[in-house]
C-alpha cells in the first residue's frame, strides 16, 4: 500500500500528520525485487529537492532544470538535453521528433518500446513499427535490418528510424558493447535513418562493459535515461541529442502534455542521482550475480541463460513444482513479506537495486526454498 493510502486509511480523529514521517522514512517490513522503479530517493536527494531553486521551466526558466539537462547531456557526450516526466515519454517523444505519420521504425520485437509502451508510436504518432527477431542478448542481425529498410515506394511505409535498447530488459539486462552500435549506425548513414537509443539502465550498461556511457552513445542520433530506476530519483528520464532535434522535441513533449512548471523540485534529485549513484551500480550488478548463482542450486528453478550481468535475473519455474510463476509471487507475498515480479511468457524477475543487499538476498532465497520444500521438488 502506497504511504497516501496509508494516510487515508488511518483510525477516525488520528491526525494524518502523525504518519507523514513514512514519506521519509519509508516502511522496511517488505523487501521489493519487482523493478529498480520501486526505489526510493535518498535522504540526501530529499534535502536537495526541499533546497531546489525553481522557475517555469516551460518558459526556460528553471535553473535546476536547465543544470539538470546539461549534465545528463555531457554524461552521455551529447550537446542538449530535455527532461521528461518517463522513459516511456522520453522515447515516444524522440521517436515523434524524428519521424511521422505513415513513417516506419524498425525495432526489435522484445524491445520495450513496441511491448510495454502501450503502443504510442502508433496510436499518438501513427509510426509503423517494423518487427524483427532479436538474438539471446536482445540484439537485432545488422543483415536483418539493412533488408528491412523501405526506400521511397509509394506502396510502403518509409523507413526513418531505427530502435534500439541498452541494456535490454528483455534479455535479463543484457549489456550490449559498442560495435553493435557502430554496425547499425553505419547502415543508418548508408539510409539516411536516425537511430534511437532507449537507454533506461544505459548507466548500468557503461558500468557492466567498463566503458563510459558516451561510448555506447557515440553511434546513436538520440538517447534516453531513465533517473528513477538504478539511479534511485524517484520521477524522471532525460531525453539526448543534437540542439535542433531537442528543440523538435520540446515541442512534442509539449503536445503530449509533459510541460512541467516548477520541475526543479523533481530535477534537483536527478542532479545528486548523476552525482552518486553510477559507480555504485556495480554493487547491483554483483548482488545480482549472487543471486543468480544461488537461485540456480535450488532444485525446481531455471535461471535464464543470458549470463546476468547487470541487476536483472530472470528465472523459471520447472514443472514439476506445480507452482505457477503468479502463485508463487503471492506465496511469497503472504508468507514472506517478499515482492517479486514475473515477465511473460514464463518467467520470474528479480530486479537488484540500492535499496536491496544481501539480507535482502538471503530472505528472498529462502523463501522460495521454503515454499517449494513444501512441494518436496527432487
Amino acid at each position: 500500500m502506497g504511504t497516501g493510502a496509508m494516510l487515508r486509511r488511518q483510525e477516525p480523529g488520528l491526525n494524518p500528520l502523525d504518519t507523514l514521517d513514512l514519506l521519509y522514512n519509508p516502511p522496511m517490513d517488505r523487501v521489493d525485487f519487482r523493478s529498480d522503479t520501486v526505489t526510493w530517493p535518498t535522504p540526501e536527494m530529499r534535502e536537495a529537492m526541499a533546497r531546489a531553486r525553481v522557475g517555469d521551466d516551460v518558459y526556460g526558466e528553471d535553473p535546476t532544470v536547465c543544470a539538470l539537462e546539461d549534465a545528463a547531456a555531457a554524461s552521455v557526450g551529447q550537446p542538449a538535453g530535455l527532461f521528461v516526466a518517463s522513459g516511456t515519454m522520453g522515447n515516444l517523444t524522440a521517436i515523434l521528433a524524428h519521424a511521422g505519420r505513415g513513417d516506419e521504425a524498425i525495432v526489435g520485437y522484445e524491445s520495450h518500446t513496441f511491448q510495454w509502451e502501450a503502443g504510442g508510436m502508433a496510436a499518438l504518432g501513427g509510426v509503423v513499427p517494423h518487427l524483427l527477431p532479436t538474438d539471446d542478448e536482445g540484439r537485432m542481425d545488422p543483415a536483418a535490418v539493412e533488408a528491412a529498410v523501405h526506400g521511397d515506394d509509394p506502396h510502403r511505409p518509409r523507413s526513418r528510424l531505427i530502435l534500439l535498447e541498452n541494456t535490454f530488459g528483455g534479455r535479463s539486462g543484457a549489456a550490449l558493447p559498442p560495435d553493435y552500435f557502430a554496425a547499425l549506425r553505419a547502415i543508418a548513414t548508408r539510409h539516411g535513418l536516425a537511430v534511437h537509443l532507449d537507454g533506461a539502465r544505459l548507466f548500468n550498461a557503461a558500468v557492466a562493459l567498463g566503458v563510459p556511457a558516451s561510448t555506447l552513445t557515440r553511434d546513436v542520433d538520440t538517447v534516453t535515461f531513465c533517473l528513477s530506476k538504478g539511479l534511485c530519483a524517484p520521477v524522471g528520464s532525460v531525453l539526448c541529442g543534437p540542439e535542433e532535434t531537442i528543440a523538435r522535441a520540446r515541442r512534442v513533449r509539449k503536445s503530449l502534455g509533459g510541460g512541467m512548471r516548477q520541475a526543479g523540485v523533481l530535477a534537483a534529485a536527478g542532479l545528486v542521482a548523476l552525482e552518486t549513484m553510477i559507480d555504485r551500480l556495480a554493487e547491483d550488478h554483483a548482488l545480482a550475480r549472487t543471486l543468480a548463482g544461488r537461485l540456480e542450486a535450488l532444485p525446481g528453478l531455471r535461471v535464464a541463460r543470458v549470463r546476468v550481468r547487470t541487476n536483472i535475473v530472470h528465472f523459471a519455474l520447472a514443472s514439476e513444482t506445480g507452482l505457477t510463476p503468479d502463485r508463487l509471487v503471492a506465496e511469497l507475498r503472504e508468507r514472506h513479506r517478499v515482492w517479486l515480479g514475473t515477465y511473460p511468457p514464463h518467467w520470474l524477475r528479480a530486479v537488484t537495486h540500492y535499496w536491496v543487499g544481501p539480507a535482502e538476498v538471503d530472505r528472498l532465497v529462502a523463501g522460495i526454498e521454503q515454499i517449494l520444500g513444501t512441494r518436496r521438488v527432487s
